[in-house]
């Protein structure tokens, strides 16, 4: 199947888990990386914010959920 198809399959329980696995991946990767959490120190936090709102509505129109 393409995965576009494979996405629209997914489900909300899906995308929980898809998205905890990819935060508990970037703190696991800026706990053993002092550069990594040097970075996260010095940029602005509402700038994560604003990163993940557009991740998640690209996320959410890619996968069919927001037509």
């Amino acid at each position: 199947m393409k995965f576009k198809d494979e996405i629209k399959k997914m489900d909300s329980w899906d995308n929980v888990l898809s998205k905890l696995a990819s935060v508990a991946f970037i703190l696991f990767l800026i706990t053993i990386r002092p550069a990594a959490m040097n970075f996260v120190k010095s940029v602005n936090p509402w700038i994560f914010l604003l990163a993940s709102i557009i991740l998640n509505i690209g996320i959410s129109f890619s996968a069919g959920w927001a037509e």
